[in-house]
């Protein structure tokens, strides 16, 4: 009897698909409070350290020390509704969906630049390119396909850019990304059951008479009744690996208000490793029928292996200042998301066959339009509007892990000067995402050889919603 666990190594792939704040996919909250005011069509302005993220060609327009410090406050709102969701042996699985966003997560970031001639600035960021948390429960309809997943990522991104003269300026810097991951599955075993009682049904009628001949014919009856009436059980992992990539930006100064920039971030190779832990202990509450259960599931407890090249990114931008209040800024960023297409995700050393998760991502663009308005000498406006696309092609194709579409953003922002050192950043953003039909099979059922799936389909509609808050502190000296 084999049963599914979707690895938690996935959403390390699931995550790894774009370089822009607010990207589809599991990109988590903003980069920089800053860039969030206009949502994210900052890439050419350089108005701060967190150019560093965007386009670190842009250090070269920073005087002195720089620092940046902040985050920014992500409060989702999404709702299930179930369509027909079915086992595979074509039972309806039930059950609700709580609210499985949390009520609120929060992203930091912290970016420092050091100009050190009139040629050269260092600088180093420090943010969260990916994040993710989802609880549906033990009880949802989708639970065989997944029942909860956290990612954390956090990268650091040491940069240095030149300026060649007033009009041409080039920055690079080096990513060191860490990410962890956990998730967990429910295990079809009450459909596991009933299909080998139907069709092989030895091996259950061997492990009653085995139990009837050494303990008698009233724990055989027990042990009968709760081999029918078993429960679910569950898997769960944890991983992580550190990976590395790189970052290049150009920028072109034509005046001293209008500029153009181009930067690459590239793609980071993860092998993500991870512990695979089996629990039937719930199944019934006769611990005969549990350990025959977990033995008769060939499932062990063992490392996971999953290895991953997350796309990269291409973005051009452009800033123009129109006069003394008024800036208009644009960008458009491309992501190779092709890259992610099928997902085989190991179980060494056992000799379980790999988990299969189909994707077939489509590469993806993103368009945002910002402004800025100098209100007075101490407080200047932002506003942005921008669309996302999602990898996404098809209800076939997204997974619960992730049930992405395209969305809007709409953004306002606010620098305002404290003194002449110091100013704050506000932003708030909101993200309306379209609504995600899920019709997601898997191809892999507990009765097929050679692989490892629960041959469950996931069918019904995502509906979300999010909300940013975000602030930061700014210093120069």
């Amino acid at each position: 009897m084999k049963h599914k666990y979707l690895p938690l190594l996935i959403v390390a792939a699931f995550a790894g698909i774009s370089s822009t704040a607010q990207a589809s996919g599991y990109r988590f909250g903003s980069q920089s409070v800053s860039g969030q005011g206009s949502a994210d069509a900052n890439g050419a302005e350089a108005a701060d350290a967190s150019t560093i993220f965007y386009n670190p060609a842009g250090m070269s327009r920073l005087e002195g020390t720089q620092l940046v410090g902040g985050g920014t406050l992500v409060v989702p709102h999404s709702t299930y509704q179930d369509t027909g969701s079915k086992t595979f042996t074509g039972r309806t699985p039930g059950g609700t969906t709580k609210d499985y966003a949390p009520d609120a997560v929060f992203a930091p970031a912290l970016y420092a630049s050091k100009k050190v001639n009139e040629q050269w600035t260092v600088g180093m960021g420090l943010f969260v390119p990916y994040g993710a948390k989802l609880d549906y429960g033990n009880d949802w309809s989708g639970r065989y396909a997944i029942t909860n997943i956290k990612l954390e990522a956090i990268a650091l991104n040491p940069s240095v850019s030149f300026k060649v003269n007033e009009h041409h300026s080039f920055g690079f810097g080096v990513t060191a990304e860490h990410m962890k991951a956990e998730l967990g599955q429910a295990v079809d075993v009450p459909g596991s059951v009933a299909f080998l009682a139907q069709h092989a049904p030895a091996a259950s009628q061997a492990f009653l008479a085995n139990i009837a001949k050494t303990q008698g014919l009233a724990a055989a009856q027990a042990a009968g009744a709760a081999l029918k009436g078993a429960k679910d059980g569950h898997a769960s992992m944890d991983g992580d690996d550190w990976g590395f990539g790189f970052n290049l930006g150009y920028l072109y100064q034509m005046n001293e208000g209008t500029r153009f920039g181009i930067s690459y971030r590239s793609s980071i190779s993860h092998k993500l490793k991870g512990d695979t832990i089996w629990d039937f202990s719930q199944v019934s509450d006769n611990a005969a029928v549990n350990a025959f259960i977990a033995k008769a599931s060939n499932k062990v407890n063992s490392k996971a292996l999953v290895e991953v090249r997350t796309p990269e990114t291409l973005s051009i931008n452009a800033f123009h200042q129109m006069d003394d209040r008024w800036a208009l800024m644009g960008d458009v960023t491309w992501t190779r998301t092709s890259r992610l297409q099928n997902l085989d995700i190991q179980f060494p050393p056992t000799t379980e066959g790999a988990e299969r998760i189909r994707q077939q991502w489509k590469n993806t663009y993103r368009v945002s339009l910002g402004t800025n308005y100098k209100y007075s000498e101490n407080l200047l406006l932002r506003a942005g509007i921008a669309h996302d696309q999602a990898p996404v092609r098809s209800a076939e194709l997204r997974h619960p892990a992730l049930p992405d579409s395209d969305r809007m953003q709409y953004s306002i922002g606010a620098n305002w000067k404290l003194n002449a050192n110091s100013s704050l950043d506000l932003a708030y953003s909101f993200i309306d995402f379209k609504d995600a039909d899920v019709n997601y099979k898997n191809d892999c059922s507990p009765v097929t050889p050679g692989c490892t799936g629960n041959g469950e389909t996931t069918k019904g509609l995502f509906k979300t919603r999010m909300q940013l808050i975000g602030l930061a502190y700014n210093y120069k000296f």
